[in-house]
């Protein structure tokens, strides 16, 4: 399939995943919608295509009028949106659930004949939390309006700007401890964003997509005291890695989801999610399946949390003694 001259309306487009989709797309030779609430946040990505190739729009999901001038004319309908906790009006359900069956509606009535859906690994009709709940449920809408749709379900994510690598080096900065929420025993699977955004190429290339799900995950499973281990590491620093019982991480979580004006650093849903280990099921198709290698996490995070580094990345060998050329 050739994008070249095609219509590709992403919505989400300027988020973490959606940076380097757009690039890759924008390399495809296809002209790019970023459908998202605040255009003016997605300009820099213009300058990753030629003059014109790349528009932001300004969409609000919660509208039919809205969503359906975003996808007129669209050859393939990406849809990147999610959200971690309620933000007032802009709740887990209406981002996962009405949002997503919204897109997926409109998109066919325009003739889209790609749609492809990025939710998360811990997808689940039955889990205790409404994050893993709502992500399902949105798979269910995206399908019954657009069965030939792709889901793709990703581990944690991680990349230059992730929200994980990125937060507990930051605390590793100030804190003298960091926690290991249930003692740090869940099990992870991280993927790079790279091969995420390559995944979602990959998969509108290859027909044998359309109606399927694929899980995806990095080559390595880890603990997340296996990652919060290697993040001091990676920042060389020493912390004390101090078990926080589940009982105390709930109490924490919803302490946290009141305190105005902020976003929640912990809610007790993401509290419940971590019960569950995130990891690529074994019957699962997965990045293999869609010609894509994936990238270690020991590759790509030291070149990101080297900002965190006193002195910068350089630092330990010039303490040692063994300059850099």
């Amino acid at each position: 399939m050739s994008f070249r001259y095609q219509i590709v309306t992403v919505f989400g487009g300027s988020g973490f995943i959606g940076r380097h989709l757009i690039r890759r797309l924008a390399r495809s030779g296809a002209i790019v919608r970023i459908a998202t609430r605040n255009p003016n946040k997605a300009q820099f990505l213009k300058t990753a295509g030629a003059v014109g190739q790349i528009v932001p729009l300004a969409v609000d999901v919660r509208s039919d009028d809205s969503v359906a001038r975003a996808v007129d004319g669209a050859d393939v309908v990406i849809n990147l949106i999610g959200a971690l906790h309620n933000d007032g009006p802009w709740t887990v359900e209406a981002a996962h659930v009405q949002a997503a069956g919204r897109i997926a509606r409109l998109a066919k009535a325009a003739g889209a004949r790609r749609f492809v859906h990025v939710s998360a690994i811990g997808a689940d009709a039955k889990s205790a939390a409404e994050y893993g709940r709502t992500k399902a449920a949105g798979e269910k809408a995206v399908l019954a309006a657009f069965p030939e749709a792709t889901i793709l379900r990703p581990s944690i994510v991680f990349g230059p700007e992730d929200q994980f690598f990125n937060r507990f080096g930051a605390m590793a900065q100030i804190a003298p401890a960091l926690p290991l929420i249930g003692g740090g025993k869940t099990r992870f699977q991280p993927v790079y964003v790279g091969d995420v955004a390559e995944a979602v190429v990959a998969a509108l290339h290859d027909p044998k997509a359309q109606g399927r799900t694929y899980e995806l995950g990095g080559p390595t499973v880890y603990t997340f005291k296996e990652l919060l281990a290697l993040t001091l590491k990676e920042v060389h620093r020493k912390r004390l890695l101090l078990p926080l019982p589940w009982k105390a991480a709930e109490i924490l979580g919803g302490l946290c989801e009141k305190i105005p004006l902020i976003t929640p650093p912990l809610t007790k849903d993401q509290v419940e999610m971590l019960k569950t280990d995130n990891v690529v099921s074994a019957s699962a198709p997965g990045l293999a399946d869609l010609g894509i290698t994936p990238t270690t996490v020991e590759v790509t995070v030291p070149t990101y949390l080297s900002r965190f580094i006193v002195g910068g990345r350089y630092a330990a060998a010039r303490e040692s003694g063994h300059g850099v050329a």
